[in-house]
């Protein structure tokens, strides 16, 4: 699975639970962020699953590689380092667990937001 059929596999839940646009907008962007960074820093994506339930969509993203993500510091001449804040933002409750054959983030979005005041 890549980046494209990650999104395309969220993309076909949410709608079934007919999510508002804003949090498909930020679940996708989650959803991008870990495949690609299992892709290019994990050692190759080893699965991927979306479910929506008891008010969250929850994504778990697995990889090859023991290693937790980390936070690159910015460099001009090195494109990228956004991608685990970005994470993190959407998804504050985002955890790591690590198992023989590498690691699973998991990470959970709330889909009701209260209106701001």
């Amino acid at each position: 699975m890549n980046c494209a059929q990650a999104r395309d596999t969220a993309r076909h839940v949410l709608a079934e639970h007919h999510a508002p646009e804003a949090l498909v907008a930020d679940v996708l962007t989650v959803v991008s962020e870990l495949v690609s960074n299992a892709i290019r820093h994990g050692e190759g994506l080893t699965g991927f699953h979306i479910t929506v339930s008891a008010g969250q969509v929850v994504i778990e993203v697995s990889d090859r590689s023991t290693l937790p993500p980390h936070l690159q510091p910015p460099s001009p001449n090195t494109p990228g380092g956004f991608g685990w804040p970005v994470v993190k933002t959407l998804a504050p409750g985002t955890f790591i667990r690590f198992h023989r054959t590498g690691k699973t983030i998991t990470a959970t979005l709330p889909t009701y937001v209260p209106p701001a005041h």
